[in-house]
């Protein structure tokens, strides 16, 4: 089934994404001159992450530039601040592969209006292969119209993940994850750009995929992308809200549930009442952290003095 026409939107991004693409490969024929700094120990950033974020952005605004956009590389410092309109772009997800030669990257990009997607591309340059999405209106690779594959035993499901990488990412807690996973399901792959593997699960590739610790230029355009194709995507309670809860899992509906069940445990999401009580960044930049149990310490000394005293 080919799609005649294509939302003016999208038209755009698949333009941007092309021309990232196209950046991305004359790149990749000569690694040896690559500058890589690191953001972080094994986060690392390329000269061509920046000049493909750069193509990106110069088009998007060229064409709507009164939209907002968050970026990867530079967050929110470009196009309006706020703009109902906003690009979220990864332009180079899987930047790790990109440095060592391993051909599984891809750029991504999204539109959300009023925090909901409504356009979607994720372009794969090595293999020139094209996703794509308009809410209501199906996903598709090339002009291939896209369906999650009709698998409907866990044990029968292939799996995508992602491991983490970053100090900080709670290794344990994975392991406990993946072990979990694994031990139910016919096989996990770990190919390492989280946009394409949503693809995969759009495509049929994957029955279902999970992985934490992504950010929301990670997620937006392959989750649209997969529930496009008739596919669920949430966080790992399996509600629909993940795009900022840094945890995800997509799948075909009848493997995402016994997923979601595996994986609620481990569930890290930022509850709205929690983020009510939680100080905003400048606020605590102004007030240290250390200051709080401070002042709470006399209510509990009072409370243990006017009772017996505590064992």
């Amino acid at each position: 089934m080919q799609q005649t026409s294509l939302h003016p939107m999208l038209n755009v991004a698949i333009k941007a994404a092309r021309a990232a693409g196209a950046l991305i490969n004359r790149a990749s024929l000569d690694l040896e001159a690559l500058r890589i700094n690191t953001k972080s120990p094994n986060d690392f950033v390329t000269e061509v992450d920046h000049a493909a974020e750069g193509v990106i952005i110069e088009t998007l605004l060229g064409a709507y530039p009164d939209h907002g956009i968050l970026a990867e590389e530079s967050g929110r410092t470009h196009g309006a601040k706020h703009s109902e309109y906003v690009w979220i772009i990864d332009p180079l997800d899987g930047t790790t592969n990109f440095i060592h030669g391993l051909p599984v990257y891809c750029v991504s990009i999204a539109l959300a209006h009023r925090g909901v997607v409504q356009q979607a591309v994720v372009f794969d340059p090595t293999r020139n292969d094209l996703f794509y999405a308009t809410k209501g209106r199906g996903a598709f690779l090339n002009d291939r119209r896209l369906r999650v594959s009709k698998r409907t035993r866990m044990s029968d499901a292939l799996i995508g993940t992602g491991f983490p990488f970053r100090r900080g990412d709670n290794f344990k807690r994975y392991v406990k994850m993946f072990e979990e996973v694994m031990q139910h399901c016919a096989g996990l792959r770990r190919p390492g750009a989280a946009a394409l593997d949503l693809c995969y699960v759009a495509a049929g590739y994957y029955d279902a995929f999970f992985e934490t610790g992504l950010q929301p230029w990670d997620v937006a355009a392959g989750s649209l992308i997969v529930t496009e194709a008739g596919g669920l995507v949430g966080n790992f309670t399996g509600e629909a809200d993940f795009l900022h809860q840094r945890e995800v899992v997509a799948g075909t509906p009848r493997i995402y549930a016994p997923l979601v069940a595996m994986l609620s445990p481990y569930t890290r999401v930022i509850k709205e009442e929690d983020v009510a009580a939680a100080p905003t960044p400048a606020a605590q930049a102004a007030a240290p952290a250390p200051a709080a149990p401070k002042k709470r310490a006399p209510v509990r000394i009072k409370k243990d003095e006017a009772g017996e005293a505590p064992v």
